[in-house]
């Protein structure tokens, strides 16, 4: 059971909003309505969590340990949201998103097998960590270049606490966590073929909703993020490929191969699913 030891780890290191936020730095002359409006669609994005657990504790009613986790994961990424907010709330309250807004990104989510979604949270944490630390590179203001200083260490965290339930699924399941782990590897790696950015909130989740089944898509501007990351922050190759390399590095890691690559990986991922093709043949 992880839940004991991933909970007293991620207690250690919990920052404090009240005290690990340095409030009182705020440059006023350094934040501009196209910032704030970064932030709040930021913040719209994070409550999404709450539909997410949701998804989370229903379709792992089987694994109490994974479930418990949640309760950590879901606090820490609805802190995020919090956060987001408070800052606005203090210093841009024009740009706070209001409560209508934040509901809008709560809706049901089709059910999923659990080892996929295991595996595209772990690679949409790894591509967030890179995403807020960019961000805080893009912003000036010095109080929201530390907040996602904050945010960025804690998703790195959460991924790396999904890839220790990865390992333990590996243990437990085998081919089975393999297969699953493998093939949406290779989905969320092959971003030079994407038309989009590979993250869970992009992603359509529900045929009773769709195409408003993602969680970008039901932001107040739903092509917000494709400009937040192409033209304000500029998540560029060189940034998008240190995405794919820890993701590879860690299924090496998880797999005991080697992966150079995405072609790597998808001959790797092509083992699993030969036996499967011939047997229905």
């Amino acid at each position: 059971m992880l839940y004991p030891e991933v909970f007293g780890t991620l207690e250690k290191l919990r920052w404090n909003m009240a005290k690990d936020v340095p409030w009182n730095r705020f440059d006023p002359a350094l934040l501009n309505d196209e910032q704030a409006t970064t932030i709040k669609m930021n913040a719209i994005t994070e409550w999404s969590a709450l539909p997410a657990t949701e998804m989370f504790l229903r379709d792992n009613r089987h694994d109490s340990d994974f479930s418990a986790f949640m309760s950590v994961w879901f606090y820490e990424e609805q802190k995020h949201a919090l956060v987001l907010m408070e800052y606005l709330r203090r210093y841009r309250p024009d740009m706070a998103p209001t409560e209508e807004e934040l509901h809008q990104v709560r809706f049901e989510f089709d059910p999923a097998p659990p080892l996929d979604t295991l595996m595209l949270h772990f690679c949409g944490e790894m591509r967030l960590t890179q995403w807020y630390r960019r961000a805080a590179q893009w912003h000036t203001e010095p109080v929201i270049r530390h907040i996602y200083g904050l945010l960025s260490g804690d998703e790195a965290r959460h991924g790396g606490v999904y890839f220790r339930y990865m390992q333990q699924a590996i243990e437990r399941q085998g081919d089975e966590a393999r297969a699953a782990f493998a093939k949406v590897g290779v989905l969320m790696t092959s971003s030079g073929r994407s038309s989009k950015p590979l993250h869970p909130t992009n992603l359509h989740v529900s045929a009773e909703f769709f195409p408003q089944d993602t969680i970008q898509s039901r932001l107040p501007d739903p092509d917000w993020l494709e400009h937040w990351l192409d033209k304000q922050i500029q998540f560029d190759t060189s940034w998008e490929a240190k995405v794919v390399n820890t993701i590879l590095i860690k299924l090496s890691n998880l797999f005991g191969q080697s992966f150079e690559g995405v072609k790597d990986l998808n001959r790797y991922r092509k083992q699993f699913t030969q036996p499967a093709a011939i047997a229905a043949s």
